[in-house]
């Protein structure tokens, strides 16, 4: 017994006759009459009263119908809830942003049109560092995951730049650095600026590239930032500058937070800090909820949306 035999069976009661039920069904009278006749063979049971005018249900038949009529319904529905998830219409999506990736004006602009656009998808969130979303992602315990750099590139997995942004200084709002004024409006800090700075750092986990970078640039230029405290999170960074403990440089999404105790200016690095924001997500999936959120993804990086990043003082002169 098939879901086909069963269709069959359905068509032939519902026209009581056999010709009228394979011309409905487009197919011819002699093959739809071996089917049927297949399918009482596999029940053990006369399914229907053959006579001149056509057929009509035995009591067997009858018994037949209403389960072959459910089992039907509930196979056509199922198979339309296949389609749909892989399709990505509908179906669960991990994912996990990094803090500093959560900021980006980007994330939440990109989560909102992902419910708008696509309801049928059940967003579950996460936050962790760049390393722990990249493991999880290879390992298939999260769909896909939004950081700044990379820190490792496992096989199989695939890491898209959708934005970048420029770096800025975070200062304690009564910093000398954050007093400087020419004409009335704030200045750049320069690199040879941070010597002897009190520097707070994320560990190179939660930002590898942003952490690395910054070290190797002051080194070129003979800078020697004093490192008081490294810290896994970007938004703890901002706490201690805000509490006063240092300066950090932060990508500029994150400009806005603790604004009363934190002054951001811009810094003079030719674009060297400059921040990604990056999708990751394994190779394989290109079908289902996580095809439709990357696809998504990549339309929205190149729409117009609610970012407000400063450019570096360079970009800015070269107009």
């Amino acid at each position: 017994m098939d879901i086909r035999q069963l269709r069959y069976f359905l068509a032939v009661a519902e026209a009581g006759h056999m010709t009228r039920a394979a011309e409905l069904l487009g197919m011819a009278q002699p093959p739809l009459s071996q089917q049927i006749k297949a399918l009482e063979n596999t029940v053990g049971l006369v399914l229907f009263k053959r006579h001149a005018k056509g057929v009509t249900l035995t009591e067997a038949g009858h018994a037949l119908q209403a389960d072959a009529a459910r089992l039907v319904h509930d196979f056509d529905a199922l198979q339309s809830r296949m389609q749909l998830l892989a399709e990505g219409k509908t179906g669960r999506l991990v994912i996990a942003f990094t803090s500093s990736a959560a900021a980006h004006e980007f994330t939440p602009f990109a989560l909102r049109e992902c419910r708008a656009r696509h309801p049928g998808l059940v967003l579950e969130i996460g936050e962790n560092n760049a390393a722990e979303i990249t493991e999880a992602v290879a390992d298939g315990r999260l769909h896909c995951g939004l950081l700044r750099v990379p820190v490792a590139r496992p096989a199989g997995l695939v890491f898209e730049t959708l934005q970048h942004e420029p770096a800025m200084v975070a200062l304690p709002i009564d910093h000398p650095l954050a007093q400087r004024q020419r004409r009335g409006k704030p200045l750049p800090v320069e690199i040879a600026d941070l010597e002897g700075e009190p520097m707070i750092l994320v560990r190179r986990p939660g930002a590898p590239g942003l952490y690395a970078n910054l070290l190797a640039l002051c080194a070129e230029q003979g800078v020697r930032p004093r490192v008081v405290a490294e810290v896994a999170r970007m938004l703890t960074n901002l706490n201690l500058v805000a509490a006063g403990t240092g300066i950090s440089v932060v990508p500029s999404s994150m400009l806005g937070v603790h604004r009363h105790a934190i002054a951001y200016r811009p810094l003079v690095d030719g674009g060297r800090l400059d921040v990604p924001l990056t999708l990751v997500y394994r190779a394989e999936d290109n079908v289902g909820p996580t095809a439709t959120f990357t696809t998504l993804l990549r339309a929205l990086a190149g729409e117009p949306h609610p970012v407000a990043v400063t450019e570096p003082p360079q970009k800015k002169a070269a107009r």
